[in-house]
């Protein structure tokens, strides 16, 4: 079988949000057999008081801590994985996508919320600008999702929403293939929000025409997955998918949420990079967030 995923990369600055998205992109590696690339970035707004006595600033220092905690902690889960430590100086999120253009990273795993403080800011805000940049898929893991064991990682249980837009197209694409090389379950949603046209006088029909486009779009998804041989179940909710997404995922007891960054804009439609900033926020578990600039897998 080909190899899915060749290259996943780490990003960290030393934080326990860090570690926590650490794991994830560490167990992912591991079980779709990637090479690991680890990086720290060091803000490149250095002055003199930042320096010590050996003329090294203490951030340097850090970061080559950083990561060597990160090689570590991945050579003790899986002692054949193929794994790169690289310093960097510059904006963070500028040299994570740098880097992973010019290595041709397949996947970005990092947690998302980080140090605070002068030149210590790398997860969170940070997180956020990969995610709009980003011409990969990035697997945002936030603090709710760290485990006391790297051991106890699971992908077992996947949740898919989509839309039927060409956002949610590629989006499935990955999740159905990281569900087959997983060998994992999927639930796909496609979430209604009346709101949008509440006040129209159409709107049992437009409500109805919604529904009509839900059901195909998740009978898309369950196809892929048959297709796949992966098994699929699938539901229609009425709500703002901000909600609906994060609450479906505790309903299934999902381990990983797959969306799409960009999607349809309109009526019932609601694949927007606001949504899924606002469910990479609120979500309890990591979201892999798909770009239609990625390639198919």
């Amino acid at each position: 079988m080909s190899r899915f995923i060749e290259s996943i990369l780490i990003p960290t600055d030393g934080s326990d949000g860090a570690l926590t998205g650490a794991k994830r992109g560490i167990a992912l590696a591991s079980r779709t057999d990637s090479d690991l690339h680890i990086l720290s970035v060091v803000e490149s707004r250095l002055s003199t008081a930042d320096f010590d006595e050996s003329g090294r600033p203490p951030l340097e220092e850090e970061a080559e801590e950083a990561v060597e905690e990160i090689a570590g902690l991945a050579a003790e889960y899986d002692a054949d994985l193929d794994v790169t430590t690289r310093i960097r100086e510059g904006t963070p999120f500028q040299s994570i996508r740098e880097y992973a253009n010019r290595r041709e990273i397949d996947v970005i795993a990092m947690g998302t919320k980080g140090r605070t403080g002068l030149d210590r800011v790398l997860l969170g805000s940070v997180t956020e600008n990969v995610l709009r940049t980003a011409r990969t898929p990035v697997l945002a893991v936030p603090p709710t999702a760290g485990e006391p064991d790297i051991n106890d990682v699971t992908f077992d249980r996947l949740l898919l929403p989509t839309d039927g837009s060409d956002g949610a197209t590629i989006a499935t694409e990955w999740g159905i293939e990281l569900a087959s090389r997983l060998e994992s379950s999927v639930h796909t949603l496609y979430s209604i929000d009346t709101d949008r046209f509440a006040d129209t006088r159409e709107f049992d029909d437009l409500l109805e025409s919604v529904e009509h486009r839900g059901e195909a779009a998740i009978d898309e998804v369950r196809q892929r997955g048959e297709d796949a041989g992966v098994s699929v179940s699938g539901s229609t909710v009425t709500g703002s998918p901000v909600i609906e997404i994060p609450a479906s995922a505790t309903e299934h007891d999902v381990d990983l949420i797959v969306m799409g960054t960009h999607g349809r804009t309109g009526i019932g439609q609601w694949f927007l990079g606001s949504v899924t900033e606002n469910v990479v926020r609120q979500a309890e578990v990591p979201v892999f967030c798909v770009p239609v600039s990625a390639e198919p897998p």
